[in-house]
């Protein structure tokens, strides 16, 4: 409270004692008075014929003393004016506060001191809230006390109101204000799209901030809706035509099923390669019926070009579709999402990842895989099981189907399973990556990388030694290891012949893929690297390695082949158990994990300056990130559109130069100006310039920073190594060290995933 307020309220209550006073001392003289009147008047009645002037004198009396009051009270008549503007100014008080009161009231009736209901409605993207029994509260800490405070300030500020003008603002402006705030305090939890997110943390499950379940248990309860099956097969129109060798011919169901699957292809280079139109037409073939095995024979008089127009119309009429069209489908999506996109863990909602079953189709795989152009089967129920808690609703299979089994394994994360028929791997229905189950899997992960830092030169050192051994097998190993610590190679895993793409690791690699070079390009001992990785990504490197490897590599490569294993002596399962000896939980993988984070961290530290902007800022923080992904070899074909859209970048960064020096020719114009007028009209102009050419300097450094890191990273994937091997809590300690907005560094469905790193990593956390 001002000290106006509190000068006020006293020198009101001063004026009151003050009055009452005045009104004491009016009693005791108007007694007085009425005392001589009375004696006065029966005299007269005695004496009327000798006092006809008595009157007057009465009169002129009853006036002295009137004057004599005025000059002892200080004016009787001011008094009871200002006395009658007091109790006029009382009424107003009262009526005043009781509006207040009343609208106070309404505001405590709509929910002023109580948090109003929510509605559970579906996200934009498709997340639902919860179910209400698992929401958590909202917290609203301030209403009961406002709902109490806010009629008391109105009281304090009713009193000093003075001028009808000051009492009829105070009415309309803070009167109101109260309302205002409260409608304020209720936007995050209606409509608004800019509070939403805040809702939806208060939501979240912070299962990292309660207990872990006991080693091997995965859950307690699990109940979900099953997996979403393929929409059966839309024979084509009859207008759709298929030829064979210049002749229409009409196919099965099931031959023309798998024709229309190479028809959709037909302009894709999978489409030209030998080995894909091998492979299809063989379990095309399988597909027919003995009559059309019998005529159709020869691929290359298959004629699937009215087939393949058909599907292109289609999907350019799916992109020519009206609003509405496009809404109806996303609700339909979003209603099958509610229904089958969900399931209950341990009184939970948790998202679902892929609970829709893949259509069948023509495997592709990565680079030239032998499988190519294979048919992909349908999955029906009787190929799937199901996985839940004893205790739940077991999903029912579609009418007229069962499934191949039902399981309550509490040990294993997946929901449903199946097998594959091409490379006979088991597919699975997991939880989304921001569930509990991937989030714990994740922090682990990454702690378990933690430990490696503590004793990485305990293990550096002793594979160092172990390059000396005198066993064979010891050698192999140690170097093996060095590999896979100094370069992130990953372990490599054993293969059927034939079975799958040439793709090597570590330990599976073979005396061709390397070759020794005593002296190369001024470096000594330097080992050259070159084979298909994971996906058939080539690596090719060339690194310069320790003496003793080198000749150990000399050793290993005596008297062998070229498709002859380098390592003969060593496997997956041989490495990975001497590791678990080393440390508990250490895989080969987990210095991929240790190595890709601390290259993160120190690359962090040297790149990021304090004086640059935010763009400047994310420009390093991908530089760091494009080294974790050149060390684990991530690497991508530059995108179809890079040049196209490198070209529209361009243009914008031209555009905007020309916008620059159009700004700075009126900065200096206006300076010029101002230096003849002198006056603060041409300084305001010449500020408002100043800001114009700073403004658009910003945006010019902003196009060219994001041109700079669209050229750099053209062939580099970043995502892999940001999602799969890098502790997110540097980056999530980076941006709050920095000021830069999570936002920029991790989209919402990543937030989501790392949504425990962002809420338990500070600006001072250190891998």
């Amino acid at each position: 409270m001002s000290g106006d307020h509190l000068h006020n309220d006293s020198q009101i209550e001063a004026d009151f004692r003050l009055n009452d006073s005045h009104k004491h001392k009016d009693k005791h003289k108007d007694r007085e008075h009425r005392h001589k009147e009375h004696k006065k008047d029966k005299e007269k009645d005695r004496e009327k014929s000798k006092h006809s002037n008595s009157e007057h004198k009465d009169s002129e009396k009853k006036h002295k003393e009137k004057e004599k009051t005025k000059h002892k009270d200080g004016s009787s008549e001011k008094h009871k004016d200002k006395h009658k503007d007091r109790d006029k100014e009382k009424r107003k008080e009262e009526k005043i506060r009781a509006s207040g009161d009343a609208k106070v009231k309404k505001e405590k009736e709509n929910g002023f001191s109580s948090p109003p209901r929510i509605k559970d409605e579906p996200e934009d993207d498709g997340y639902f809230a919860p179910p209400k029994e698992d929401m958590k509260p909202l917290k609203r800490p301030r209403d009961e006390d406002d709902a109490d405070y806010k009629p008391k300030k109105i009281k304090t500020e009713d009193i000093k109101k003075e001028k009808k003008r000051k009492l009829d603002e105070e009415e309309d402006g803070k009167l109101k204000k109260p309302k205002n705030k409260d409608k304020d305090k209720k936007v995050p939890e209606t409509d608004s799209k800019k509070k939403k997110p805040k809702k939806e943390e208060e939501q979240k499950w912070k299962w990292w901030e309660e207990e872990r379940y006991p080693e091997g248990i995965k859950w307690k309860f699990l109940e979900h809706k099953g997996p979403v099956f393929a929409p059966p097969y839309e024979p084509l129109p009859e207008s759709v035509k298929f030829y064979y060798d210049g002749k229409v011919m009409k196919l099965s169901p099931k031959a023309e099923e798998v024709a229309t699957f190479f028809a959709k292809m037909l302009d894709h280079e999978y489409t030209t390669k030998e080995i894909f139109r091998k492979n299809f037409f063989k379990d095309w073939r399988k597909e027919m019926t003995n009559e059309e095995k019998n005529i159709i024979t020869n691929l290359s008089k298959c004629d699937f070009t009215q087939m393949s127009q058909y599907f292109k119309a289609q999907s350019e009429a799916r992109k020519q579709m009206s609003k509405e069209e496009k809404l109806k489908i996303k609700e339909e999506n979003e209603k099958l999402l509610k229904e089958y996109g969900f399931c209950v863990m341990d009184n939970h909602r948790e998202r679902i990842a892929n609970f829709k079953i893949e259509p069948p189709g023509l495997f592709r795989g990565r680079g030239n895989h032998p499988k190519m152009g294979m048919l992909k089967r349908r999955i029906m129920p009787e190929d799937i099981i199901i996985n839940c808690s004893k205790d739940a609703k077991v999903p029912s299979p579609p009418p007229g189907h069962k499934w191949k089994e039902v399981r309550h394994d509490n040990k294993v994360t997946w929901l449903v399973s199946w097998t594959e028929n091409i490379q006979g791997s088991i597919k699975y229905i997991m939880l989304n990556p921001s569930s509990r189950i991937k989030g714990e899997k994740d922090w682990q992960k990454y702690e378990t990388a933690r430990r490696l830092k503590k004793c990485v030169d305990k293990i550096r050192n002793q594979y160092r030694e172990d390059w000396k051994s005198k066993e064979m097998k010891v050698r192999q190993r140690a170097v093996a290891l060095y590999f896979i610590d100094k370069l992130a190679l990953r372990a490599g895993n054993e293969k059927e012949e034939g079975e799958t793409a040439d793709t090597v690791g570590c330990c599976s690699l073979r005396v061709e893929h390397i070759n020794l070079h005593p002296e190369l390009d001024g470096q000594e001992y330097v080992v050259e690297f070159d084979f298909l990785g994971k996906d058939s990504i080539r690596y090719y490197n060339k690194v310069p390695v320790e003496k003793r490897v080198f000749k150990n590599l000399q050793l290993f490569m005596e008297n062998k082949q070229p498709e002859d294993d380098l390592f003969d002596r060593l496997n997956t399962a041989i490495l990975n158990k001497h590791l678990q000896d080393l440390m508990e939980g250490l895989t080969a993988k987990v210095f991929r994990t240790y190595n890709a984070s601390i290259t993160l961290q120190q690359q962090l530290k040297e790149l990021t300056a304090p004086d640059e902007n935010i763009p400047a800022k994310i420009l390093s923080y991908n530089r760091a990130n494009r080294a974790v992904a050149i060390l684990c070899n991530h690497q991508r074909a530059p995108p179809k559109t890079f040049e196209k859209s490198m070209m529209n970048l361009q243009s914008k960064i031209d555009a905007k130069k020309e916008q620059l020096a159009d700004a700075r020719r009126d900065l200096k114009s206006a300076k010029a100006d101002a230096k003849v007028m002198k006056d603060a009209k041409t300084k305001k102009v010449v500020e408002s310039k100043k800001k114009a050419v700073q403004r658009l300097e910003e945006q010019l450094m902003k196009l060219e920073v994001q041109a700079t890191d669209r050229e750099e990273n053209k062939q580099i994937a970043l995502g892999t190594s940001k999602l799969n091997y890098l502790d997110p809590r540097i980056s999530v300690a980076w941006c709050k060290k920095w000021g830069v907005p999570i936002e920029k560094i991790y989209n919402k469905t990543q937030r989501e995933k790392f949504a425990w790193a962002i809420d338990m990593a500070d600006e001072d956390y250190e891998f």
